[in-house]
């Protein structure tokens, strides 16, 4: 066996591996040990005929170094077919326009080597098409607008290449405006708004995650159609920079959009989430929203977490490394899941959680894919 790398490297260390690649995807998020959990039967018949929608997450590594260094592995196609979940707002963004169409050529490829398994979506059609074949659909997205290098005419270029979700900023400031964490909290730039204007010409959906306060505010009330949050939480519950106010709340399901609540540490005040602070969160946003307006956006690899000593370390060093380049929002460098929905199968037991509170069928229908699947059929 080998010796344990937190208890040979210095967290120093472990940051400078970080960036120079050395720390893999497979270090960072090893392969699930199906053997590891134990899964209860499912309690809604409903689940396998269900459009399921996560408008953030993954078949392969997520929210780590390096994520596509590696292809896909079997594990990983493997519990993307078992999850049940029909399409996902996948992250194909890099910082640069070459760098964002490197990170497409990846999922090109992927694509291509398992169209058995992985299916491109483009269109409400091609999603039905995922559920039809009982293939993952990925759906082209983006949390910045960086790439786009000031130039509205290249929203066309990606538009064409198949993205349709743009989150116009990350947790910095950019030239459309201010994420969550820049405190000036200036609002959507003049660029931003002819973005956003393009953006509803082409038919991409208008993504404000990671946005400022105002920029928030101003980017809903310049869409001619529906925006989304993909993957928030509700400020009033735990107040988290991430998350959002009742006020942005309330525009977005004014203006038709959906808020997805994320799995993170971002929803409860202190350890590790469980599946008691995800309702929470989740029944606080359709008080707040209504019914119509609130999905899932968890934010994180279809594959479950295998917690070990290493990847404790690593994801340690991970987010403290995006904290002290001012883009890691905090408690980043905690466990990026809820401990009791360390599954694959986790969007059926959001489902079932829900049904087990009291909710109809029809409104859980709606929160683990219905509500998104209305808001890309007005707005693509």
């Amino acid at each position: 066996m080998q010796p344990s790398l937190r208890s040979t490297l210095s967290r120093r260390e472990f940051t400078k591996l970080i960036a120079a690649g050395t720390i893999t995807p497979e270090l960072l998020m090893p392969n699930h040990d199906p053997t590891s959990a134990r899964f209860a039967d499912p309690t809604w018949a409903g689940y396998d005929r269900a459009v399921v929608l996560d408008c953030l997450a993954s078949p392969g590594p997520f929210n780590v170094a390096n994520a596509t260094a590696a292809p896909l592995t079997a594990t990983m196609l493997a519990n993307a077919g078992k999850s049940g979940i029909t399409a996902v707002n996948l992250t194909v963004s890099a910082g640069t326009f070459d760098q964002t169409f490197a990170q497409m050529g990846y999922w090109e490829r992927e694509l291509t080597a398992h169209a058995d398994q992985l299916t491109q979506v483009r269109s409400v059609a091609d999603i039905r098409v995922a559920k039809q074949s009982r293939r993952l659909g990925l759906i082209y997205g983006f949390q910045n607008a960086t790439m786009l290098e000031g130039e509205v005419a290249n929203v066309e270029v990606f538009y064409n290449f198949g993205v349709r979700i743009i989150q116009l900023t990350y947790n910095d400031r950019n030239l459309l405006g201010d994420g969550c964490l820049e405190p000036a909290n200036a609002g959507l730039s003049r660029y931003g708004r002819e973005v956003v204007a393009r953006m509803n010409a082409l038919g991409m959906l208008v993504d404000l995650s990671h946005c400022g306060v105002q920029t928030t505010a101003d980017a809903i009330a310049a869409s001619s159609k529906p925006v989304a949050v993909t993957h928030s939480g509700c400020r009033a519950v735990f107040d988290h920079p991430r998350s959002k106010r009742d006020e942005e709340l309330r525009a977005l399901a004014n203006k038709g959009g959906v808020i997805g609540i994320y799995l993170m540490p971002f929803i409860n005040a202190s350890g590790q989430p469980r599946s008691e602070h995800l309702m929470a969160q989740i029944e606080y946003a359709v008080k707040v929203c209504g019914e119509d307006h609130v999905g899932i956006g968890s934010d994180l690899s279809i594959t479950p977490h295998v917690v070990t000593p290493e990847y404790v370390a690593a994801h340690r060093a991970f987010g403290l490394e995006r904290q002290r380049r001012g883009i890691g929002a905090p408690r980043e460098e905690e466990l990026l899941f809820v401990a009791d929905m360390n599954s694959e199968r986790r969007m059926e037991m959001i489902a079932d959680h829900l049904l087990a509170r009291g909710h109809s069928e029809g409104r859980v229908e709606k929160i683990v894919g219905g509500n998104w699947m209305r808001v890309f059929s007005e707005v693509w």
